[in-house]
């Protein structure tokens, strides 16, 4: 599976647009070569450079398969209109959080999975919940890497 964004290549620097010193919106997000018998898609947006520990920025589940793409700025709401749902983010936020780091240079992952089951989870569900649901049901993973100072 490949995950891509038409904002920026994997390995280079995240527009500010999508960072907390712009819009802090999420970047569009595209996606191809989904394997047959995928029942939804989630998206873990996540920062491994943050100080504490692993910096959950986005989880989005329930996507759709037939969904090719994410537009950029998807509503910080629980459930979207194409059915998927938004998990918490590290902020305590529901939905996207971009970039903040506090100094030096970070990488954000943007993982797709492809899963055999819908998840059956409430919206505000943390990132280890998430993995656990998904245990077993991962059909394929993608990953595209961005990189932003502060």
């Amino acid at each position: 599976m490949k995950i891509s964004s038409a904002a920026f290549e994997n390995g280079e620097m995240i527009p500010i647009k999508y960072t907390c010193d712009g819009e802090n919106i999420s970047p569009p997000l595209r996606w191809e070569d989904i394997p047959s018998g995928t029942v939804s898609l989630t998206i873990i947006c996540e920062d491994p450079d943050a100080p504490s520990k692993i910096w959950t920025h986005w989880l989005i589940f329930n996507i759709p398969p037939s969904l090719e793409n994410l537009e950029e700025g998807i509503d910080t709401v629980h459930l979207l209109e194409n059915g998927a749902l938004q998990g918490l983010n590290d902020s305590g936020a529901i939905g996207y959080r971009g970039p903040c780091p506090p100094g030096g240079m970070h990488r954000y992952y943007f993982r797709l999975y492809a899963l055999d089951i819908k998840l059956e989870l409430e919206p505000v569900v943390s990132k280890e919940m998430l993995l656990k649901s998904m245990q077993g049901h991962i059909l394929g993973t993608g990953e595209l890497m961005g990189i932003y100072n502060h």
